[in-house]
């Protein structure tokens, strides 16, 4: 088995070349540096075509709500003169019931636009059921590849729904436990069928999110007279902070980008033990902060998902805050929606209180929830798996341990994360990556300072600390 594995890894450029119908070296610009832009463009969609795709599926357009009662509870506590406006962007209007049909959508025109009898996805996510209800829509085969179970067999409840949906648009699923063995089963089913790698990560994938960021500046442009000051965006892998971000930058914005992810720190996302510690599959540090600091340890080559380039900060909240603020969507809002996007409302809610009141704050986007999505769900499991659940003050939240659902909205405080010291482990992460000795040009220093979001002398002065180190 072991040598299976490792002869179709050997084989990844390969199989994906083909898989993604790109060849990804036209943009090689250095062991460092690549061309970011034109590998983006290179899919020739423009922002009206990817409109048009997604409308053709279902996809787009969803409601753009202001959410007056939960602006009125945070002015409640407010500093006089503080309470920010806050909106949402309800994503699970789309088909499949997140912002993931937006990528998928794409995915899927591309797949039929190259002939792709199928599409496989390797997801234990919304963007598994998002991939599965286009590739319906338009006559594909479709298989999703889940992590969903630690070694006793025992799957989360989120996990679980999402076989379900997947199964239920007709797709197969092939459900693994927890560990390495997903991206090598993906690329050996790959190189069996032939089908297109729907990936997360794709130019065309990420590119799918930018409407939403583009519908964003003019909706609430019709609603306010201007784009939202501030945009949290939920943060895992990096494509909703990118897309929403390059989506935004379209439309002419100059919308601050808050990324916002729950605080899982001290669990690790491929131990076994760790796996059905948490409530959440993701929107968590566990993939928040690995693929911002390095993003191209995903299944392409190089990741169209580089989150760093867009974040003005990163707010982290606890587990039992994002459940708090499910249940006051639901009773103050009349919106029952899934905790992904409610993560974002929590770092939302957080921000807009220390903001004026003619600020707007919009949280870019909804899931479904229900079932094993559904956030009692999640609750009995965490007691089930020894993770206690009580109210009080979420300071004392312990990721795995511990689940704190505050008693007071005003104990919601969203913590930033050091954007400085993930800057420097990206740049770390990159020279790591270049051959020994390799010496960065002007032209590297300049791409690392766009890919964090800083500027040549900041890239150079990390460059120069980590030498001495």
């Amino acid at each position: 088995m072991a040598g299976k594995t490792e002869a179709i890894l050997a084989r990844k450029g390969e199989i994906m070349k083909r898989a993604l119908g790109m060849d990804y070296s036209q943009f090689e610009q250095s062991p460092i540096a690549f061309d970011y832009e034109g590998m983006m463009a290179a899919h020739g969609y423009s922002i009206d075509d990817i409109t048009a795709i997604q409308r053709a599926g279902g996809v787009g357009r969803t409601p753009l709500l202001e959410l007056r009662n939960l602006t009125d509870l945070v002015r409640s506590y407010s500093e006089p003169g503080h309470g920010a406006r806050i909106f949402v962007k309800d994503e699970a209007a789309n088909m499949a019931g997140s912002f993931k049909d937006r990528r998928a959508s794409v995915s899927i025109h591309v797949a039929r636009e190259k002939g792709y009898a199928g599409v496989i996805a390797a997801t234990s996510g919304n963007y598994g059921a998002a991939v599965s209800s286009q590739a319906a829509r338009a006559g594909l085969n479709c298989i999703i590849v889940q992590e969903a179970f630690d070694s006793r067999h025992v799957g989360q409840p989120e996990i679980i729904e999402k076989s379900r949906i997947c199964e239920a648009f007709g797709a197969e699923v092939i459900q693994l436990t927890v560990g390495p063995e997903l991206f090598s089963h993906m690329l050996e089913l790959l190189d069996e069928t032939g089908y297109l790698a729907a990936s997360l990560y794709s130019a065309f994938g990420v590119s799918g999110i930018e409407t939403l960021g583009y519908e964003l500046a003019e909706e609430m442009t019709a609603v306010t007279g201007a784009p939202p000051t501030h945009v949290v965006v939920t943060h895992a892998g990096g494509g909703n902070t990118t897309g929403t971000a390059r989506g935004l930058k379209r439309a002419g914005a100059t919308t601050e980008i808050v990324s916002a992810s729950v605080d899982l720190s001290g669990l690790h996302m491929a131990s076994d033990s760790d796996f059905n510690r948490k409530s959440f599959t993701t929107g968590h540090t566990g993939f928040g902060v690995p693929f911002a600091t390095w993003p191209d340890r995903a299944d392409v080559p190089r990741n169209a998902a580089r989150a760093l380039r867009y974040m003005d900060r990163y707010l982290t909240v606890s587990q039992g805050e994002v459940f708090y603020v499910t249940e006051a969507m639901a009773k103050l809002e009349g919106l029952e929606r899934g905790p992904s996007g409610n993560t974002a409302m929590a770092a939302a809610m957080s921000l807009a209180r220390d903001l004026p009141r003619d600020a707007t704050v919009v949280v870019q986007e909804t899931e479904y929830t229900g079932a094993g999505k559904h956030h009692w769900a999640q609750l009995n499991f965490a007691r089930e798996n020894g993770v206690e659940v009580r109210a009080g003050d979420p300071a004392e939240n312990v990721p795995g341990k511990s689940i704190i659902i505050p008693e007071r909205p005003e104990q919601i405080r969203a913590k930033d994360f050091d954007l400085a010291k993930m800057r420097r482990s990206y740049v770390r992460n990159a020279l790591s990556h270049a051959p020994e000795g390799y010496v960065p040009t002007d032209a590297d220093i300049a791409f690392l300072a766009e890919d964090t979001n800083s500027d040549t002398a900041t890239v150079e002065e990390t460059i120069a600390g980590l030498k001495a180190t």
